[in-house]
């Protein structure tokens, strides 16, 4: 249509929309209509854009020159609204490209240089189907015959697509192509760490295939082709795609923690949210095209007033306020989303929540309330970090998913990966639970519902995750799995998240229990990170305070220690009277030997809740 434009002496105007935001804003930068003379606007992938149809029709396109042609391409038909509007009846000119002419057909064998002598066998075969007629061609470039035979629409392109895998060269080029199908790019970079072998080879034969695109990140199939493979594999063999998938995501998970450069992590993300694209909980939440023209930004000159602004236009004044409070104490945790172009669309806050101080809690009800659910449920050990999704502000609310949901996903995907010793994150949203529920939970983040608030009349709901109960590996395996089919809901009882003072506490009383069943199976000791996994709890915490009191050994200064330690709480005496008699020691001695073995065996402990030391290494 271009090449016939121009031939015509217009000017055709080319917009896929694969490469534009679906946003009025975008779409009007991508159109870029010349200076003078007549234009034609092509749209390709119109079905991306479905969010702006009615902008489109309503505002775009009227506001055109009158004798400006406007095609638009996609998988879907017109809506209704199109159809039913008396105004375009007479401007509007609908047509189904289904299947092409004899004469298109070998006109276009013609140009992908397949030989004559073949052309009536693929006229019959593909009736001119466009994608069939592809794939043919790909098959005949290889093979150089066309198949036997194939199936009638609609399931041409299933089976021929089936037909072309199996003669793909090799069961590598097969794993390639499943790869290509599965991820959002590929490169040879990511064939190199999926299949290490072949990687230049296997990416020049994928480069090569007809149904292949290329862009600034790599090689994508047409989504046609994609979906099929994809499908194909996870109903043929569940385990290879399961393996594929989970493959796929440790390599982005892996590559973005290595990886310094913010908009390498930002690209990652938006690997690792592919994969789970067609997730029917999370796919609802995500817009996943155009994510290489968005971004989160810091804080710069003059964007104070334009985060007050957005935040008072959206949520009020009071919660604006707020906002400027949080500005001046953490400027750092505020980040910008902002399109191509760098208008802003949005921001959002993630605050350490740990580092507010009382005047902070007293302004900020938000952060009080928070901050008092996490004292009730577990507050910070020395050294762990809270931090709390305070501010979240979206301009395109009205229309979802939206570009601001998908951003902060991004961010915190990358704050999860890369950031360690939390406690504690959490997510404060407008009060939309029936929206927010199931996305949330999906990840893990449990509905705080002691931690909702109140600010300039709007209701507010608080969703956490203590990273003590399920660290940050562990859920990447957990959701792993829900991406994947798993059913979202809780594993198992939560741990129990203990303090020093009550963990101390809780490991003299198994020193006093250790070999009484009936009492130390009441130790808050055998729900906690130490012992949960273990298939016989109460055997574990014996053997790990055995093994810290072996290491009492290893120090000559602290071997008296150990023997106290062994007389009184291991192999014990009939009575600690006997057991200071035993080891030749007045009792005053015995005593303080005494405590200081619990004290030392109570630290080896704490060590390991807190960091998984091993006690016996």
């Amino acid at each position: 249509m271009a090449d016939v434009a121009r031939d015509g002496g217009v000017v055709p105007v080319l917009v896929d929309a694969r490469t534009v935001a679906p946003e009025a804003g975008a779409f009007l930068r991508a159109v870029e209509p010349p200076r003078s003379g007549r234009y034609v606007v092509l749209v390709d992938t119109y079905e991306l854009l479905g969010g702006l149809d009615d902008w489109v029709r309503e505002h775009f396109v009227p506001g055109l020159p009158a004798d400006t042609i406007v095609v638009v391409a996609g998988r879907d038909a017109p809506s209704g609204r199109w159809v039913a509007d008396a105004g375009w009846h007479e401007l509007l000119r609908v047509v189904s490209l289904r299947n092409l002419s004899p004469a298109d057909t070998r006109a276009y064998l013609r140009v992908e240089g397949v030989p004559g002598e073949l052309h009536e066998r693929v006229l019959e075969l593909a009736h001119g189907h466009p994608l069939t007629l592809s794939l043919l061609v790909d098959m005949i470039r290889r093979r150089e015959d066309v198949p036997g035979a194939l199936s009638v629409a609609p399931d041409v392109v299933r089976a021929l697509l089936a037909r072309l895998v199996d003669q793909v060269p090799g069961p590598r080029h097969l794993e390639a192509l499943q790869i290509c199908a599965h991820a959002r790019f590929t490169t040879e970079e990511l064939l190199r760490a999926m299949l290490e072998d072949d990687a230049g080879a296997l990416f020049r034969w994928l480069r090569g295939l007809s149904f292949m695109e290329e862009r600034e990140f790599g090689l994508f199939p047409h989504d046609v082709v994609r979906d099929i493979l994809d499908a194909d594999l996870r109903w043929r063999d569940p385990d290879g795609y399961a393996r594929l998938h989970r493959g796929l995501r440790g390599h982005f998970v892996e590559r973005a923690r290595r990886s310094a450069d913010g908009r390498v992590r930002h690209q990652d993300l938006a690997d690792i949210m592919f994969l789970s694209r067609d997730h029917p909980i999370v796919k609802g939440y995500w817009q996943l095209t155009g994510l290489g023209q968005v971004s989160a930004t810091g804080l710069e000159a003059g964007d104070e007033d334009v985060v007050l602004a957005m935040t008072r236009k959206v949520q009020g004044e009071e919660q604006a306020a707020l906002a400027a409070h949080w500005i001046e104490r953490q400027p750092g945790g505020f980040g910008i989303f902002r399109d191509g172009a760098g208008e802003p669309f949005g921001y959002a806050a993630y605050l350490a929540l740990h580092e507010a101080d009382e005047d902070d809690l007293a302004v900020d009800p938000a952060m009080r309330a928070m901050w008092e659910h996490v004292v009730r449920h577990g507050p910070p050990r020395a050294g762990e970090s809270v931090l709390a999704w305070r501010f979240f502000v979206d301009t395109e609310s009205d229309s979802r998913p939206s570009r601001s949901e998908t951003m902060i996903r991004l961010w915190h995907g990358q704050e999860v990966i890369t950031r360690a010793g939390k406690a504690w994150d959490l997510v404060t949203v407008p009060s939309e639970r029936d929206y927010w529920d199931p996305l949330l939970s999906f990840f893990d983040f449990h509905h705080a519902a002691d931690a909702a608030y109140r600010i300039g009349g709007r209701p507010y709901e608080v969703y956490a995750h203590d990273w003590r109960v399920l660290g940050v590996e562990d859920w990447l395996a957990l959701t792993a799995e829900r991406e994947l089919g798993a059913p979202v809901t809780p594993a198992s009882p939560p741990e129990l998240v203990l303090s020093q003072p009550e963990f101390a506490g809780a490991v003299r009383d198994a020193l006093r229990d250790l070999h009484r069943p009936d009492r130390l199976a009441g130790n808050p000791l055998l729900r906690s990170r130490l012992v949960r996994e273990a298939d016989d709890p109460a055997g574990e915490l014996r053997r790990l305070i055995g093994a810290a009191a072996e290491t009492l050994r290893d120090d000559p200064r602290e071997e008296p220690l150990h023997r106290v330690a062994d007389r009184t709480f291991l192999r014990p005496a009939p009575t600690q009277e006997r057991a200071a008699e035993m080891l030749g020691l007045p009792f005053s001695t015995y005593r303080r030997y005494r405590n200081r073995a619990v004290e030392r065996i109570g630290a080896r402990l704490w060590e390991r809740e807190l960091y998984g030391h091993r006690l016996d290494s």
